[in-house]
């Protein structure tokens, strides 16, 4: 293990212990005066220790949002002048990188547009150009669909300390939440001047806390961690959610068809892997399946997919694969379904002006013993507008 990776007990404890003073009184003056020759002396990869800590000590996730930008403030110039590890050229994370700086180009483009429009908010010609501007940020958030659905699980099983990524997946959140209020306001121009400012601010904020945390820490500790194989694969599974801005140069996607020839007797006919395959991918349905150990083992790719996956998925835990703030519905589901309370759940959404309509099945063999959950998520705007009946065929 590299020199970046390496954290002790004594840096640890230290850490732990302005943690706790933040935690308890909100700042951390008397610690900062009291130890200056301390400061210097932490690596990146003491907070990814630190914060998988505080997570298990059982602190919340809001709570420890707002510590992680008052910690990483006190010791910002040691992790940024840390020695950093490069990524290599048109890599993963070189990839990733590029797109943080086309999100920054964007984010210095909205600036003098919106403190213009702050200005003059009766300026219809500023609002147009500001909503533009921030629908082109909107499109930055597959960059951390990418690392939620391709980087996380690699880091899961690389790493045994990473519960720190429940912190930055809720930042990701926050930022998704605050991007989609500032284009609605703009949008229905019905704009709360107020809150409109606030999430501005906030996006500011954490886009670019977020980058700051991505490459001075997560993205240097994956390259002493990951290996390059590994590295390489995921440039492939991201650009099957799509990049935000910058594609890699050069990839080779290949097709990974099962050579399988042989049939299944599935009870009620009979069919080939390549049948069965087809089946799944055309209906008009979103379908993961979950076995008995909790581990995502399948998901079918229609030709839209409500929320996107990649086979980066395969084998994860179905609890790393939800926000932090949703994961505890997802386990009282999951377990109300093991302990054969309940066989299904069902809730809908409105996203991007569609309806969502998702669905948990438990399912179980012809014993009744339990073996995981079916998820099937659909589009049901059509459905739901449906009136009277159609019984002719009408293209």
């Amino acid at each position: 293990m590299s020199e970046f990776t390496k954290t002790n007990e004594k840096r640890l404890a230290k850490l732990k212990e302005v943690s706790k003073l933040i935690l308890e009184t909100g700042n951390a003056h008397s610690f900062v005066i009291a130890n200056k020759d301390f400061i210097p002396s932490v690596i990146p990869a003491d907070f990814i220790a630190l914060f998988d800590i505080l997570v298990k000590d059982g602190n919340t996730v809001e709570d420890l949002k707002k510590l992680a930008s008052k910690v990483l403030n006190i010791f910002h110039i040691p992790i940024e002048t840390y020695p950093r590890i490069e990524p290599p050229a048109d890599s993963f994370l070189a990839v990733l990188e590029q797109n943080n700086r086309e999100m920054v180009r964007v984010l210095d483009e909205i600036r003098p547009v919106f403190k213009a429009f702050v200005k003059d908010p009766a300026n219809n010609v500023l609002q147009t150009n500001l909503l533009n501007k921030f629908r082109q940020l909107e499109v930055f958030v597959k960059h951390y669909t990418i690392k939620e659905n391709v980087l996380f699980p690699a880091i899961e099983k690389a790493w045994p300390d990473y519960l720190c990524l429940q912190i930055m997946w809720s930042i990701h959140d926050d930022i998704r939440a605050n991007i989609k209020f500032v284009i609605s306001q703009l949008e229905n121009d019905s704009i709360e001047i107020k809150p409109f400012n606030r999430c501005v601010g906030d996006i500011f904020f954490n886009m670019m806390a977020i980058k700051f945390r991505e490459e001075h820490i997560l993205f240097p500790v994956i390259l002493s961690t990951i290996n390059k194989e590994e590295l390489e694969a995921m440039n492939r599974l991201g650009l099957e959610i799509g990049y935000p801005y910058i594609q890699p140069r050069s990839i080779i996607q290949e097709e990974q068809e099962s050579n399988s020839d042989g049939f299944i007797n599935l009870g009620t006919g009979i069919l080939n892997a390549e049948q069965i395959k087809l089946i799944f991918n055309h209906l008009p349905v979103d379908i993961t399946y979950v076995d008995e150990h909790n581990k995502v083992q399948y998901f079918s790719t229609p030709p839209k997919r409500i929320f996107p996956r990649t086979v980066a998925i395969i084998g994860r835990e179905v609890k790393n694969c939800h926000p932090p703030e949703s994961v505890h519905v997802v386990e009282k589901i999951v377990e109300s379904f093991k302990s054969g309370e309940k066989d299904q759940a069902s809730f809908w959404i409105k996203m991007k002006g569609e309806i969502i309509l998702i669905q948990y099945f438990a399912v179980r063999d012809q014993s009744g013993n339990y073996k995981g959950v079916i998820e099937v998520s659909q589009e049901i705007s059509e459905i739901k507008a449906l009136e009277g009946e159609k019984r002719l065929l009408d293209w």
